[in-house]
């Protein structure tokens, strides 16, 4: 249920290159309708968390070059919501960020972070778990993650290793082991064997007072940079401020830099029909399959002899494909990518590729 104290900090200035041709730089895949449901995985995350949070209380840490995206995307959300940064940083900083904003609002707050464009089938499974989460998170004084229970040995994901039955907080609550980086194909079949492993979502809960003792004690240097500056952050000069603290702030992730080091983690095991939508093969598992096994997003598209395909058009053109298996197609208009699933993860080299280029608007 919506709560006062409770606040979201929504993760959206990522660049999103393993979706090329949708995603791009100036573009990028939290701002597009990518599963053609009318709306962007951006707006249906904040609509997502209007059920936990005020709207006021939801703010959105993202690129500089993505402001006015925001803005346009989001109803209703004001420019101080929209914390902008001048670099990347990875996710440490983008929440040392957050967390000044919001103590000047706040310092009871209990704070929900999570990325701008995940999929989320199965949405009051996922409010009952925030709501446990932030519950564990406000009793106890733990750093809380979600683990998703995972339904197949996948390399491209995280895995969170929790503690024996006999050590149970609860029956949706464990404490955490470890946390692995994605594994080869050998080991994440290993792991999903064991039963003590689930994915890592990259969605955090915590209260305010926990998640800036972990910074004092894990990352000293980047929670230094945002306190001295937390009075300039609330004023006109905040935007001097951040360019002068990401001119000089490490760039690390909160799961290197807090998760993997603190020994007050907790997970919440969970099962609410979620995936990171990090690739073109991970759309293909959640979009409805025709009678031959393709995944279709576009209104025109007649197929012949052909199975097992990822299809993503233009909804007014007709796109007529005879002979094709097992591929992935993208047509935005400007860029046409044709490549086969299995070879899906050389989509960020071609990206890198045409960075350097002479095609580099493309990117």
């Amino acid at each position: 249920m919506v709560n006062k104290d409770n606040y979201c900090v929504i993760m959206a200035g990522g660049i999103g290159s393993r979706f090329w041709p949708m995603s791009r730089t100036s573009y990028p895949k939290q701002f597009h309708d990518i599963l053609g449901t009318g709306n962007t995985l951006i707006q249906q995350t904040f609509e997502r968390f209007l059920n936990l949070c005020p709207k006021e209380n939801i703010y959105i840490v993202t690129n500089d070059q993505y402001r006015e995206l925001v803005k346009e995307q989001l109803d209703g959300i004001s420019y101080e919501q929209i914390l902008c940064e001048p670099s990347r940083r990875n996710t440490a900083p983008c929440v040392a960020y957050a967390n000044e904003k919001i103590r000047a609002k706040n310092p009871n707050a209990r704070m929900i972070v999570a990325p701008s464009d995940h999929l989320v089938l199965k949405e009051q499974a996922f409010i009952n778990t925030i709501e446990t989460a932030l519950n564990q998170a406000q009793t106890t004084g733990n750093l809380v993650t979600l683990g998703i229970k995972p339904s197949r040995p996948d390399t491209g994901y995280g895995y969170i290793q929790f503690t024996d039955a006999d050590q149970v907080v609860s029956d949706d609550v464990r404490k955490v082991k470890t946390f692995t980086e994605k594994p080869n194909l050998d080991l994440a079949k290993e792991f999903i064997k064991s039963g003590d492993f689930y994915w890592n979502s990259g969605i955090f809960i915590w209260t305010l007072e926990s998640i800036s003792e972990a910074f004092r004690q894990h990352l000293p240097e980047v929670h230094e940079l945002f306190e001295e500056g937390a009075a300039e952050l609330n004023s006109d000069r905040e935007e001097e401020k951040i360019a002068e603290i990401y001119s000089v702030c490490e760039s690390v992730s909160l799961d290197y830099g807090i998760m993997e080091k603190a020994n007050n983690v907790d997970v919440v095991l969970s099962d609410f029909g979620w995936s990171d939508l990090g690739t073109w093969g991970s759309l293909f598992t959640h979009v409805k399959k025709d009678t031959d096994h393709n995944a279709i997003v576009g209104k025109n598209v007649m197929l012949y002899d052909s199975k097992d395909n990822m299809i993503n058009v233009p909804e007014n053109k007709l796109v007529v494909i005879q002979g094709l298996e097992d591929y992935i197609l993208v047509d935005t208009n400007d860029v046409l990518l044709l490549c086969p699933k299995e070879e899906e993860q050389r989509i960020k080299q071609f990206v890198n590729d045409i960075k350097t280029g002479k095609n580099a608007d493309f990117a």
